[in-house]
């Protein structure tokens, strides 16, 4: 099914169209489509509407002149809309914010470079560029451990050498040891990662820099098979699945960290600095570790199944947490605790769920 397209957004196309074919004299169908995302029957659409369309130069209210015969596209009488578009404030922002961006990631080898194309992108956005100039551009590299691999890892990229990693997988709270073939190094949402062949798991994935406890340059050559596609990080990094299980978690200003550390869904301020976020997964265990991790900073709200879960594993442990203390009062000499371990009421309300 096509997508739904606005008069305006067609109207920028063929704005951004009849440019892109007169810089080229003579354009393919094909080309043309693919460069703007199109199906071939969308661009004819496009080009039977120029048809309609009048110039009030060279000569007042003169036709656009066209042909796509033979699957070649030519353009003429359009010499007014032969300049390229302007780039909008939010465009010129976007893009000079992610140059930004790209400049401060660590081992840049020719920032040099991409300066000079900042100063450039300023001089020719003009205004629309003053915005960004207000954005103030960090990358979140946690610590001084993550320069350093960036570092191994552009030398494994231009050497074409297999890296072997140490890397932390928060879904199973587990450290793993894998070798990869180093794809790329890129930047999403302002931190690093490693793209790779994982031979562990027969394909392609990101690690995060901040995660990688350990890292060697291996003397074998990186052999990314012909299936090793790069990851669209376009529209982010989150790809839940339908069959993921939807949780809500409940988190005090002292557990925020966990709307920055794991993939949310949604994310929702609430009264006194809490937070309310939205995330899913195909097993809830490593959940029920974190909320016991996180003890009274956060509570899971839902599913409730997972809630039930969690309570009674924190029942369980307040109550190890008693027989053992009994057991310490009673060697010491204290008097002994009740017998069954009664868990004081306070204690009790402050279990990491509801």
């Amino acid at each position: 099914m096509t997508a739904l397209v606005t008069s305006t957004e067609r109207l920028q196309r063929l704005l951004a169209l009849v440019p892109y074919v007169m810089s080229r004299k003579v354009v393919g169908l094909a080309e043309t489509a693919a460069a703007f995302g199109l199906s071939e029957r969308e661009l004819v659409d496009d080009l039977n509407l120029l048809w309609c369309v009048e110039l009030r130069a060279p000569d007042p209210y003169c036709p656009i002149d066209l042909s796509y015969e033979g699957g070649e596209i030519v353009v003429s009488q359009a010499e007014s809309m032969g300049r390229p578009l302007r780039l909008a404030v939010d465009e010129a922002s976007a893009l000079l914010v992610a140059l930004r961006m790209l400049a401060e990631v660590p081992g840049l080898e020719d920032r040099s470079a991409l300066s000079r194309l900042i100063a450039k992108l300023e001089t020719a956005a003009g205004e629309a560029a003053s915005v960004s100039a207000k954005v103030a551009v960090q990358v979140d590299i946690p610590h001084d451990g993550a320069s350093g691999y960036a570092a191994q890892i552009r030398t494994a990229l231009s050497a074409g050498r297999r890296l072997h990693l140490r890397y932390y997988v928060p879904g199973r709270d587990e450290a793993t040891e894998r070798d990869v073939d180093p794809m790329r190094l890129l930047v999403v949402e302002g931190r690093p990662y490693l793209e790779g062949w994982c031979l562990r798991a027969e394909g392609v994935r990101l690690f995060r820099l901040d995660r990688v406890l350990s890292l060697d340059v291996l003397d074998v050559p990186a052999a990314p098979p012909a299936e090793a596609q790069p990851v669209d990080v376009d529209q982010g990094l989150f790809r839940p699945s339908p069959d993921d299980v939807p949780v809500v978690l409940e988190l005090s200003a002292d557990g925020r960290w966990v709307a920055e550390y794991y993939p949310c869904e949604s994310v929702t301020d609430l009264e006194d600095g809490r937070l309310r976020v939205v995330l899913r997964t195909p097993d809830t265990g490593w959940v029920r570790r974190l909320a016991l991790r996180l003890g009274e900073d956060g509570r899971v709200i839902s599913p409730a199944p997972l809630v039930t879960e969690v309570r009674e594993t924190a029942t369980a442990a307040l109550a190890n947490y008693v027989v053992l203390s009994s057991a310490t009062r009673s060697v010491s000499g204290d008097h002994p605790a009740p017998r069954g371990g009664r868990v004081d009421s306070a204690r009790e309300g402050r279990l990491p769920a509801d």
